[in-house]
């Protein structure tokens, strides 16, 4: 399985590719200025597009603000964790907080709620 990142970074990204999409949209909408109607369309698309983007900005800002700091064993830098399971923001080194998974191969969906029925 592919590894794909810190979940804090790859948000960041997301939101940056957004911020750039949308604006590229809204250069479709200069470029289609004689339809009116179309200009209007790439415009607001390229707009909501942006403001998306400064959403995401905002809601993965507060994240990172309750995310727990942890020191990365492999490069001994600090990183932001969130989750069970996440990787080193610097060296993409799979972190855990919980010990009953150290020593295991990294799945995300250690992350994932689980009903615990069987405790």
């Amino acid at each position: 399985m592919k590894k794909r990142g810190n979940k804090i970074n790859r948000a960041r990204n997301l939101a940056l590719l957004l911020v750039f999409a949308g604006i590229g949209v809204m250069y479709l909408g200069l470029l289609a200025k004689n339809i009116t109607w179309l200009m209007i369309i790439f415009m607001l698309l390229g707009f909501v597009m942006v403001l998306s983007s400064s959403a995401l900005y905002f809601i993965i800002g507060m994240a990172s603000t309750k995310a727990i700091v942890v020191t990365c064993p492999n490069c001994e830098k600090q990183t932001k964790m969130l989750g069970r399971v996440d990787l080193c923001m610097h060296c993409d080194e799979p972190l855990t907080i919980d010990q009953s998974l150290e020593g295991k191969e990294f799945d995300e969906k250690y992350n994932k709620r689980q009903s615990h029925s069987h405790e």
